[in-house]
């Protein structure tokens, strides 16, 4: 049994919350059980020097966690005067599985920046951040398509991701922190709408896993990325 009382392919409860603030292009706040992520998009018409001139997108994530998202308070990283190891390698995450869906030439030299800021975390914030970016960036979007900015739709597929693990013996879909803290093996997928991989994170993390527990980890992705996209897709056509 797992500790929430979930069936092993369950995911938590899932709800994203559009139009939360009130000057972001975008903004979304997703709840994937405990774990509540504020998402919001901004435009600006410039790109980093690297592409300037090339006719280039550009779709770039921040990521920070607040003090008490946590059980105990965390010292805010601008204090220490730097970003954290993690925290750079998840924002880095973040972009580059939000660019996989984009079509950069259609949305021509502008950058959309995402930031995910961590309300709450129980588990998975990586994951939920990506998700609820993913429609972040989609109302950004629809506002520029709106305005006639762009002509095209710059937005391939959805972008959505889940956690997946092995707790206790078991494959387990979206893990929550205390599955993530004891979990034998620890997952995290990324993946279209058509279910098309974009990252795959898989470490074993006091067991290893054999070739079938990988499988069945990603049959389970699978089906809660599914549910994700549903609740995205739901979630853009009521804002």
């Amino acid at each position: 049994m797992r500790p929430s009382g979930r069936d092993l392919s369950e995911m938590r409860t899932v709800s994203i919350e559009t139009g939360v603030t009130k000057h972001a292009e975008g903004s979304c706040m997703i709840r994937m059980g405990d774990t509540h992520v504020l998402c919001t998009a901004t435009l600006e018409n410039r790109v980093p020097p690297f592409i300037k001139g090339s006719g280039l997108g550009w779709v770039t994530a921040e990521y920070g966690m607040l003090p008490r998202s946590t059980t105990s308070r965390m010292r805010r990283e601008a204090t220490a005067g730097k970003q954290g190891g993690r925290t750079v390698e998840i924002q880095r995450l973040i972009g580059r599985s939000l660019r996989a869906g984009v079509d950069r030439v259609a949305l021509g030299e502008r950058q959309i920046t995402i930031d995910c800021d961590v309300i709450q975390a129980d588990g998975g914030t990586r994951c939920a951040a990506i998700t609820g970016g993913w429609v972040a960036l989609r109302l950004a979007v629809d506002k520029l398509m709106k305005a006639g900015d762009v002509y095209s739709d710059p937005l391939i597929q959805p972008v959505a991701a889940v956690s997946c693990g092995v707790y206790a013996g078991q494959p387990v879909l979206d893990l929550d922190y205390p599955e993530d803290s004891e979990a034998g093996v620890d997952g995290n997928f990324i993946m279209l709408g058509n279910k098309q991989l974009i990252e795959v994170q898989m470490s074993a993390e006091g067991a290893t896993y054999s070739r079938d527990q990988m499988n069945q980890l990603l049959d389970l992705a699978e089906k809660g990325v599914e549910e994700l996209v549903s609740a995205q897709r739901a979630a853009v056509d009521a804002a």
